[in-house]
């Protein structure tokens, strides 16, 4: 006999079999997002993740730091999410260069208001206010971890997912937030479609002593995209501040392997040539990580009670930095989906809510993930007429003010047929 969630109950205390409206496969920042706003919403969620809390916590788990679009911001607040991020970093300008060329493209947030353009938030940050907004609610959620699934059952009133520990967890719908390697895509049979760049993305996080001055930069180099991200400063027990930003250095494949191994100083050395001395001298504060780059996209987001979210749907290029706010397009899509059919008291994978979110959201993913990779083909090298071509097209676009304009935006997140939580609505 299958028994009911106390929603009270912790994940160790939690019985063999769970029954909730949602099971979400993955805890991390579109899972944990999605749990938390389907809870505050009344729906009954499982969050199975396999990722240990403790672990996903630590400094040295992942060095990255996330550009968190305006309707992202909108969408985290919404959710009280938000206001339990201590630490983040204002995005109000980016400049776009190409190589060594005089001409460039520079977006000021003050041509559109008093908002920023988003802003940069470190995963670390993120996580522990994903963690603090998940605890606020347990009546709700019930998270296991660290717990793998190892199989999925699609059945006319129910999916159940079986977990290595022996659980088994019912639900209306399951949702794949597992990332690129998602596993519950593959029980599913959903196919990908994508293709791997010849290029390894360099993560580091470095100091400086000049500020800058709340400045996103994307340097175009012939091995692909090398970007400076304004991170918040960093404050001593003595009270001294240290300036800092997010290292994202796209590198050619065979090359990247011998750049992560270099002495701190000539690695740094390394970064100075490429950022051309306007942050001061450099430190490095932190790991290096490195991550192979790659494009991919399921070929359907839906199946019989389950839905594909986040990088388990589609994974990008970071060339724009739009991975985690397409995957918060997606979340924002689908809490709005399964609220409405439960407030009218329908099957919460009723197949005309799951059709809408496959047609809602795979174009603008798909339009996203093509502009990206056209990107990246078009400034990653150096052959002479190209790189003329496109440094023309940067000039003139940096001239044509309604054109900027609509760009930033579209950076902003805020264009488009957007949730009504990205567009600051109570659903």
């Amino acid at each position: 006999m299958d028994a009911t969630v106390n929603p009270s109950k912790s994940a160790d205390s939690a019985p063999q079999r769970l029954t909730v409206d949602v099971a979400i496969s993955g805890g991390g920042f579109v899972g944990g997002a999605l749990a938390v706003g389907l809870a505050r919403h009344g729906v009954r969620v499982a969050m199975i993740d396999r990722v240990d809390p403790a672990v996903a916590l630590d400094r040295g788990f992942d060095g990255r730091a996330f550009a968190v679009a305006l309707s992202s911001q909108r969408l985290l607040a919404a959710l009280d999410i938000w206001p339990r991020v201590k630490i983040t970093e204002p995005i109000r300008h980016i400049r776009v260069s190409d190589g060594d060329s005089l001409f460039f493209l520079h977006y000021d947030h003050a041509d559109l208001g008093d908002e920023p353009l988003g802003y940069m938030v470190e995963n670390r940050v993120l996580r522990t206010a994903l963690a603090s907004a998940i605890t606020a609610e347990s009546e709700r959620i019930v998270r296991l971890t660290p717990a793998t699934v190892i199989g999925l059952t699609q059945g006319p009133d129910r999916a159940t997912l079986a977990l290595a520990d022996g659980r088994m967890v019912d639900a209306s719908m399951v949702i794949a937030a597992d990332g690129r390697t998602s596993t519950l895509r593959e029980l599913s049979g959903i196919p990908l479609v994508g293709w791997k760049y010849d290029q390894v993305g360099i993560v580091a996080t470095i100091g400086h002593a000049r500020p800058h001055d709340g400045i996103a930069h994307e340097h175009f180099l012939p091995a692909g995209p090398f970007a400076i991200l304004p991170l918040a400063d960093e404050y001593g027990a003595d009270g001294t501040s240290q300036h800092r930003s997010s290292l994202v250095w796209t590198e050619r494949a065979d090359a990247a392997a011998g750049y992560l191994a270099l002495p701190e100083k000539t690695f740094l050395a390394e970064i100075d040539r490429r950022v051309g001395g306007f942050l001061g001298e450099l430190s490095l504060m932190g790991p290096r990580f490195s991550h192979p780059l790659g494009l991919q996209f399921a070929s359907r987001y839906v199946d019989r009670r389950l839905v594909l979210t986040g990088d388990a749907a589609h994974g990008i290029h970071p060339i724009a930095g739009q991975g985690v706010n397409l995957g918060y397009r997606d979340v924002a899509a689908l809490i709005e989906i399964i609220v409405d059919a439960k407030r009218l008291g329908l099957d919460l994978a009723h197949p005309a809510g799951l059709a809408r979110y496959e047609r809602w959201r795979r174009a603008d993913n798909l339009l996203m993930a093509t502009a990206c990779d056209l990107l990246n083909r078009l400034f990653s090298n150096d052959v002479a007429p190209i790189r003329i071509a496109r440094d023309i097209g940067l000039s003139i676009v940096n001239r044509l003010r309604p054109v900027k304009k609509l760009l930033m935006r579209h950076a902003m997140g805020t264009v488009g047929d957007l949730p009504r939580l990205m567009r600051g609505e109570a659903l």
